[in-house]
């Protein structure tokens, strides 16, 4: 190992244990805030209507609890990850997580008691916490800023537009600056000598395999960290089983990921919560159902052909947020920015997303199930597989409520990388990953930019461009195939 090897190791673990310590810090703050009322007030009033009282083992235990659970839920909506996400996306995060633990702290207080617990105490906890994590994020990114600028970063790219992904790095200005942009057909040797020229990062955007294959290899044999975009076999592989036939390492992909167990428990969860949430929502939904029908006096019920596991057509079930004669051209269309079929009914349903709730009786019925990718039209399935055949491999599982693409995307984000967030989704499933994922959707219900419409310059969801450019490159690489059989025969 170089010295500048060791130098790069060294400072990369610095900086995880600076985020780590920064992160961390937060949490111990809002866990006095807890200690201080528990001591104070709660255990008194657990005292006063049990008669149990706290003493030294039982008092840490409670804290440890509410330490563990602050800890699990700040970890797992993003909120440790200072330097990382931007400061509005750590305090969201936090906060979050904050009051999804206290809500959890009061029900296991009231059990204790068998009485609901004074509010006011939760209330001023919640209010100093949300202080501590604004104020702390805040410090917090200043200095890590401070101890680590920007990545200087080169983006070799291909024959597709990278514009986005340039404004893409370099929104985050105070984690990356693209500094400079070279075409791999400049030549691999020029390639390499500017991946040499003392930039922190690499981003390899897009390129054919075996070109972006050599460039990475320079790189990692060069110990320059690298920034890939995956294609859909990059992503298929990371879901494969790694075994050995005797001395050589082999890369199992099954054809069906989900193993019976999986599937029987899976279905379980989805009658089990679907039947309490149609109870507890169905006051909701009668009020969205009035609210509908009182607007316009069209159909309550928006119905419409979608696609669920191995391309099997099912009607799905919608609270109508838009005007009757939405498609009366008979065109599908996705919805966009600014949507003038969009009635203020369902401007408001959509928001707080309560123009989905009559998908449960989906669930119920086993046509979807809470998480999977969401289903489709049958006609934009395939519009997208005419550029993308690779689209189908979505519909391996069955459709879902909410999905990996929907917690990691956007409403606007293009059909190919949803696609690869889906095939994720499918070659790397698990049980805790459903959970997660449950448990991470109820923080994009209050994200407002999920469920923004697609741009006005996409077509279903894919930009013109790309559209263009991929017919383009199709029709090259016809043609180079037919030289290349011309010259063999």
């Amino acid at each position: 190992m170089t010295e500048h090897q060791r130098k790069n190791q060294r400072r990369e673990s610095f900086k995880r244990l600076v985020q780590l310590g920064l992160s961390l810090v937060s949490v111990i703050l809002q866990l006095a805030v807890y200690y201080r009322v528990w001591y104070g007030y709660l255990r008194f009033e657990v005292w006063a209507y049990t008669g149990l009282r706290f003493w030294k083992n039982g008092n840490i235990l409670m804290l440890a609890i509410y330490a563990a659970l602050l800890l699990m839920f700040t970890a797992m909506y993003g909120g440790l990850k200072i330097g990382y996400y931007r400061n509005t996306e750590i305090i969201f995060s936090q906060a979050f997580a904050m009051v999804f633990v206290n809500v959890i702290t009061l029900l296991q207080i009231s059990l204790m008691m068998l009485h609901i617990v004074n509010i006011t105490y939760f209330g001023i906890m919640i209010g100093y916490d949300f202080v501590i994590i604004v104020v702390w994020t805040l410090i917090a990114g200043h200095i890590y800023s401070y101890l680590f600028p920007p990545k200087k970063m080169l983006l070799v790219y291909g024959d597709r537009p990278y514009e986005d992904i340039v404004t893409k790095f370099n929104s985050r200005k105070e984690k990356f600056r693209i500094r400079n942009t070279i075409s791999y057909r400049e030549g691999l040797e020029k390639v390499f000598d500017e991946c040499s020229a003392g930039y922190d990062a690499v981003v390899i955007w897009d390129l054919p395999t075996e070109d972006r294959n050599k460039i990475f290899k320079y790189c990692y044999g060069s110990s320059i960290r690298v920034y890939i975009m995956p294609k859909i076999t990059d992503v298929l592989l990371q879901g494969a089983d790694q075994m050995n036939l005797f001395d050589t390492p082999i890369m199992l992909i099954r054809e069906y990921r989900m193993t019976v167990e999986e599937r029987f428990f899976k279905r379980f969860f989805d009658i089990f919560f679907s039947l309490i949430l149609i109870v507890l929502s169905s006051p909701f939904m009668l009020l969205t159902a009035l609210a509908v029908k009182l607007y316009d006096g069209g159909p309550v019920l928006y119905k419409q052909i979608r696609c669920t596991r191995n391309m099997k057509e099912f009607t799905i079930l919608k609270f109508r947020s838009m005007r009757v004669d939405a498609e009366k051209d008979g065109v599908a269309r996705l919805a966009s920015k600014g949507d003038d079929r969009i009635t203020p009914v369902g401007k408001f349903i959509r928001k707080v997303r309560l123009d989905e709730l009559p998908q449960l009786f989906n669930i119920l019925s086993g046509e979807m199930s809470f998480i999977g990718p969401r289903p489709e039209r049958p006609e934009i399935i395939k519009q997208y597989m005419e550029l993308m055949p690779e689209f189908e491999f979505r519909t391996k599982v069955k459709a879902g409520l909410a999905g990996y693409a929907q917690v990691y995307g956007k409403y606007n984000t293009t059909p190919y990388d949803k696609l690869k967030l889906d095939l994720y989704y499918i070659e790397n499933y698990s049980l805790w990953m459903d959970m997660r994922l449950a448990l991470l959707t109820l923080k994009i219900l209050l994200t407002p930019d999920s469920t923004e419409g697609i741009d006005s310059t996409q077509i279903t969801a894919m930009k013109k461009a790309d559209q263009e450019l991929e017919e383009k490159r199709r029709r090259l690489d016809q043609e180079k195939n037919r030289k290349e059989k011309d010259n063999e025969e």
